[in-house]
């Protein structure tokens, strides 16, 4: 055989070795990261896609988003422990994974969560009875604003009408604004966008959403993303991002902080 051709031959099994090596390499883990329906799904791809890419950049890894398309599936799959691999939850759903599931809570929002009951001008002043029999728009059950809510009215026969159609807590307060609702439940620190809005009642506070890791996330991978989420804010590319979730900045997350908030889904079906 010439020489040409004995070159030409090893040039062949040389490719086919290094194909064959490459095949053989594990393929780069895709880490799902679910998020609470507070958006529909097409404005939730929008608002987090800059999470998602910093994740990635940061960390190294690979995540897709998930976006749920409203409370009733989301709870349906939080109950099931459908396979995430990040989620990010309010204090009774992250409680909830970390009990049941054994989820990881890695960073939360650094300011805590509390909802309040706002209504229009007309109502100003006369509290939780003037609202009995009168619409308040919400997001769906069993978000924390939900079940909130729930709790400012135990009377089972003074209750006021509640609807649950808003695809986020924006669109909540434009259905007070419109005149299609005397009132909405919204996350306190958007009450504090819309002085025009009056106030009604506060909750008391939660410690903030948080990002969780379930067992199955090695511990490094958990770590970087922790990292990564714990500089976030110093990311000014990101800013529009944290104005829009109306946080400052994630901080350590410790289960304890949330022990206990789980109890608030007692009452939503199939709790148990």
């Amino acid at each position: 055989m010439s020489e040409r051709r004995q070159g030409h031959w090893k040039r062949l099994l040389l490719g086919a070795l290094c194909a064959a090596g490459l095949a053989a390499l594990p393929a780069a883990a895709d880490y799902s990261f679910v998020v609470e329906p507070i958006y529909s799904p097409q404005k939730a791809a929008e608002v987090y896609k800059p999470l998602i890419d910093y994740l990635g950049k940061a960390s190294g890894e690979k995540f897709t988003l998930v976006t749920p398309k409203n409370y009733h599936f989301y709870w349906r799959d939080l109950r099931g422990n459908e396979k995430f691999d990040f989620a990010f939850d309010e204090a009774h759903l992250a409680d909830y994974r970390i009990a049941r599931f054994q989820f990881v809570p890695l960073v939360r929002t650094a300011e805590r969560q509390s909802y309040t009951l706002v209504t229009n001008a007309d109502l100003e002043g006369k509290g939780l009875d003037a609202l009995v029999g009168r619409k308040i728009v919400c997001m769906g059950a069993p978000s924390l604003g939900y079940a909130l809510l729930l709790g400012f009215y135990p009377n089972p026969i003074q209750q006021p009408d509640i609807e649950s159609s808003a695809a986020s807590w924006r669109d909540a307060v434009e259905a007070v604004f419109a005149g299609e609702a005397e009132a909405a439940m919204i996350p306190t620190w958007l009450k504090d966008q819309y002085p025009n809005l009056s106030p009604v009642k506060t909750s008391v506070e939660f410690a903030g959403a948080a990002v969780l890791a379930a067992p199955s996330v090695p511990e490094a991978v958990r770590n970087k993303v922790a990292e990564a989420l714990l500089r976030l804010d110093q990311d000014p590319t990101l800013s529009n991002l944290l104005l829009e979730l109306g946080i400052s900045k994630f901080v350590p997350a410790k289960a304890e902080e949330y022990k206990g908030t789980e109890s608030m889904l007692k009452g939503f079906y199939g709790y148990q």
